[in-house]
């Protein structure tokens, strides 16, 4: 049984809201509706292949409304409406539109965060247009209405404001699309009342089915939990005291965690168990991990390969010196790491780990899906120029590989590529993932 305090006597952070969350609307799809005038008012998905297994990544509000989500495949979206019309990312689009909503944004105030490629956070606190006399809530209808002057009629965002991120966040949740509202320590209780645990911003249903284990049905439950139970008995870590202060309106989001690990992963389109086939994909796929690598001005100290197979059921164990213990081939996947002595920084390098790492790999059936991830990252130390060949040759080495970004990131994707990479033109499209968004902000 849990203990609860009266909510009335709750400590609620009673500073004005001065935090908003901008949330673009159905971001692919709706973006993919603004380039094309025949797209609007249709239902639309764009799924990461048009083929019948390949998944929607997104949806417009028409499809929605037939059930289609994210996750969905195309077959099955076709089967829900069979009038839906199914477009492949189109990356360019959508770092362009990433690009002039943070240089909106950016007008009101420099305390902006890009939390992924569709959402931002901003801090008005010291905002010049609050400094001349206009609120929160004018701001965020006058940036609705610049949305859509700058990114387009059809272009739609949900704007959110309170204390702090997470009721922000949680405020652009409501009324889409195209929505706005406010919540402070004034109206926190009504807001919480109806709705259920898993639409607060951060819980899962796994974080649900904990919370009712001890009686916490609803967020107003939760509310009224005092930071005892939620620290010591609920979540029993530190997480519970964030919860705590989170729930009244207490910044404790507003952090830039560390950056661990970088990578990219590729379906095949056409399923192979061709090692040398496998290779030259996999020259692609450490092409681009390390261009994203050098944009974070990063090196690495590891490269772990990733299998994944159409069907195979058997669990495999050995060492060998590969970190984690394991050589691991559980059920469809197999995969493996390999920390080395010296700095990760070229594609070459890269992938000459990556494909040492291949010709380890034990190819139980066609592969339908593999990546690449470079960890153990540390910032590039400064160059400078040493006496010695092997430093020399790094040095030398570094200046290429930036050289050759510098020359694909003007001209275009893969303009100057590896003798291994001529002929895969179209091969390993380029892809963005809703939440990542360091490599977008460092082009």
């Amino acid at each position: 049984m849990i203990i609860r305090q009266d909510i009335q006597n709750l400590p609620l952070n009673k500073a004005p809201p001065l935090v908003m969350h901008i949330d673009l609307n159905s971001c692919f799809a709706i973006i993919e509706q603004q380039a094309n005038r025949l797209l609007r008012g249709k239902p639309v998905g764009v799924a990461a292949y048009d083929t019948p297994r390949g998944f929607i990544l997104a949806s417009s509000y028409q499809a929605k409304a037939k059930g289609i989500k994210l996750g969905v495949n195309v077959a099955e979206a076709r089967q829900l409406c069979p009038g839906i019309v199914i477009v492949t990312p189109d990356p360019p689009k959508y770092r362009q539109a990433h690009t002039l909503f943070k240089e909106l944004m950016l007008e009101y105030t420099d305390d902006v965060t890009p939390k992924s490629i569709d959402e931002f956070v901003l801090n008005l606190q010291k905002s010049p247009s609050l400094r001349s006399g206009q609120t929160v809530e004018q701001i965020g209808l006058e940036i609705k209405q610049k949305v859509s002057e700058r990114l387009g009629e059809a272009v739609t965002v949900n704007v959110g404001i309170g204390p702090n991120r997470f009721l922000a966040k949680f405020a652009a949740g409501f009324n889409k699309p195209d929505g706005m509202k406010v919540i402070d320590y004034s109206n926190l209780e009504q807001t919480y009342r109806g709705v259920d645990l898993i639409d607060l911003p951060g819980i899962n249903v796994r974080y649900r089915q904990r919370l009712q284990m001890y009686g916490i049905n609803t967020p107003l439950d939760f509310l009224a939990s005092n930071q005892h139970t939620l620290q010591k008995v609920v979540f029993r870590s530190i997480v519970g005291r964030y919860w705590y202060m989170r729930l009244r309106g207490y910044e404790v989001d507003d952090y830039v965690s560390k950056r661990t690990q970088i990578g990219h992963q590729y379906a095949l389109p056409k399923k192979t168990a061709d090692k040398l086939e496998l290779a030259r994909l996999l020259m692609k796929l450490s092409e681009k991990v390390g261009r994203r690598l050098r944009s974070s001005s990063l090196t690495a100290g590891g490269v772990q390969l990733y299998l994944d197979f159409i069907n195979f059921q058997e669990q495999i164990h050995g060492g060998n010196g590969f970190i984690g213990g394991d050589n691991l081939a559980s059920k469809n996947a197999w995969h493996q790491s390999y920390k080395i002595g010296h700095r990760l920084y070229s594609t070459d390098s890269i992938y000459r780990v990556a494909k040492y790492l291949l010709s380890k790999a034990q190819i139980y059936d066609l592969v339908r899906g593999m990546s690449i991830t470079v960890f153990d990252l540390r910032p590039a130390n400064p160059e400078q120029i040493s006496l010695f060949d092997q430093d020399r040759q790094i040095s030398t080495g570094r200046r290429l590989s930036r050289a050759m970004d510098e020359i694909n990131n003007r001209y275009g994707e893969f303009i100057i590529t590896p003798a291994e990479m001529m002929d895969m033109q179209g091969e390993i499209l380029d892809r963005i993932a809703f939440g990542n968004i360091r490599d977008i902000n460092n082009r």
